[in-house]
């Protein structure tokens, strides 16, 4: 009868005979063929050399090695040039051309044209050394040179040190020296910021937050149908708006017109004229849950995105649907517009974010770094960049075609948003009540909060839905899932001194992807 045995074990006994059987020759150098060697020396000399093959040589080397074939162990032509002359060139302007098609070339008709005085100066010193400027600089390979340490330096040159490399002419740029290490530039300092209030009045989750343009007041949204209005400077609750009849995960307030925008999973798109606190128009066509919105900073158009994979450009007067951006396979979670292209950016829960062309309504760029939902974008105010946020990482790209700048790890959970101010300050917020504050150019975490929930909900309820800067971004305000609203400034008695930056730059290690 055959003894079972798990896989575990198998595979383990596989890889025991496995080696065993190969150990005996595990240390054993491979017998270097003489003509292989050869061979590919050869081509490597081609490939890699082959654009300084037709300089001269130079003529302290050859005075050394005895002659122009000396010191090539392989065999090649080598190319002395003016053996007996010093290297001397005269920098002339363009060959005579005619002035225009058809017309024939003659002494009265010809154009040269003379190099300024520049760029003669530029082309002298890309062209080969002439013997008077080796003497200032003796430290010159020629080509034998090349010819006999190619293809052996990468073997011989200890681990962190860079082989010389070799411009036109046989001049080395950089001699042998130890390779250093990409570091973190120093970030730089700022203030930590503080919990000074907390807001309640909801009845649910507050799942969305805006400010509007004068800075006078903010307007919220939550899983109680309701969208609030309430005071920035004292936070007392100014209005309630009812109209949905599910939870609301959109507000934004136009700058160019008295209107307020909200969302929810009730697949409405309603627009409030704030002057009556009346819904005037109604947006209609997504299929499924609506989670996000904004307004097109110079158009009147309304972008909106949805759990039906889509997102809809509005056409904010005439309630059009402008235009469908189709293409992600899951649930589009946020969205954003910009005045420069593209003026459109989507984040979605099929891992991928997608640059939009506003005007053609298809996708421009396609971004499928990130491995698990992208629930949060945001455009940074002054630069062209943007971030965006998943549980792997945030990441941060540079506009128009998305290059990826840098990761910024550590924030090790649902990351719900995003949100940046002029200054350079990052803030995360994530479903597990964290808030990540970083720097912007660095990538450096400079602060970390997780603010107590409000007393009589259970810690399970710690979650960050959104966050934003006021106008003036000395406050920032979160909407979080014990039903509170969050509001915090930077803490004014702060110095460098006090708060340093703990920062190592020999630890920092960024991940491409």
């Amino acid at each position: 009868e055959v003894q079972k045995h798990s896989v575990h074990t198998l595979v383990f006994r596989s890889l025991k005979r496995t080696h065993d059987m190969f150990v005996a020759d595990n240390a054993k150098p491979i017998p270097l063929d003489e003509e292989s060697h050869k061979v590919k020396m050869a081509v490597k000399l081609r490939t890699e050399y082959g654009s300084v093959l037709h300089m001269p040589s130079l003529k302290e080397n050859l005075r050394e090695k005895g002659g122009p074939n000396t010191g090539d162990p392989y065999g090649h032509k080598q190319y002395s040039g003016n053996q007996g002359q010093e290297l001397e060139y005269l920098i002339t302007g363009t060959h005579p051309y005619p002035p225009g098609p058809g017309v024939a070339l003659t002494a009265d008709t010809k154009v040269q044209r003379m190099p300024s005085e520049s760029a003669a100066q530029s082309l002298a010193v890309a062209l080969p050394a002439s013997q008077s400027r080796l003497d200032a600089n003796r430290t010159a390979a020629g080509m034998g040179d090349i010819y006999r340490h190619a293809g052996i330096a990468e073997r011989s040159q200890p681990p962190g040190m860079s082989v010389a490399t070799v411009e036109a002419g046989g001049n080395k740029n950089s001699a042998l020296m130890a390779k250093k290490a990409p570091t973190m530039p120093k970030p730089q300092w700022h203030p930590p910021w503080k919990l000074y209030r907390v807001i309640s009045g909801h009845l649910g989750w507050v799942r969305c937050i805006a400010v509007e343009p004068g800075n006078q007041w903010f307007v919220t949204g939550s899983a109680d149908r309701t969208i609030k209005i309430w005071d920035l400077a004292s936070g007392k609750l100014k209005l309630s708006l009812t109209g949905h009849i599910s939870t609301v995960r959109g507000v934004i307030v136009s700058a160019r017109s008295p209107y307020l925008f909200s969302c929810g999973e009730d697949k409405q798109v309603k627009c409030w004229d704030l002057e009556y606190n009346k819904v005037i128009r109604h947006y209609h066509g997504h299929l499924s849950a609506v989670y996000g919105l904004d307004l097109h900073p110079t158009i009147d158009v309304l972008v909106t995105c949805s759990r039906d994979s889509t997102a809809r450009i509005w056409d904010v007067r005439t309630k059009a649907s402008v235009h469908t951006l189709s293409g992600h396979t899951n649930a589009v979670a946020t969205v954003k517009c910009q005045a420069a292209e593209p003026q459109i950016i989507t984040g979605s829960h099929d891992t991928t974010i997608r640059l939009w062309d506003l005007v053609a309504g298809k996708t421009r760029v396609t971004l499928t770094n990130h491995k698990k939902s992208v629930r949060a974008v945001v455009l940074h105010p002054r630069h062209y960049t943007f971030a965006s946020g998943s549980p792997d990482n945030i990441k941060q790209w540079k506009f128009p075609d998305g290059n990826f700048i840098q990761n910024l790890s550590g924030h090790n959970a649902i990351i719900n948003t995003l949100a940046v101010n002029s200054d350079g300050v990052l803030v995360s917020g994530a479903d597990n009540g964290t808030m990540h504050l970083w720097d912007w150019r660095t990538g450096y975490n400079f602060q970390r909060v997780h603010a107590a929930v409000q007393p009589g909900s259970l810690d399970s309820e710690s979650g960050i839905f959104a966050c934003v800067f006021d106008q003036s971004e000395s406050r920032l305000l979160t909407a979080e899932a014990d039903k509170t609203i969050k509001v915090y400034k930077e803490d004014d008695t702060a110095t460098e001194e006090t708060h340093p930056v703990s920062w190592k730059p020999e630890i920092i290690k960024r991940k491409r992807f």
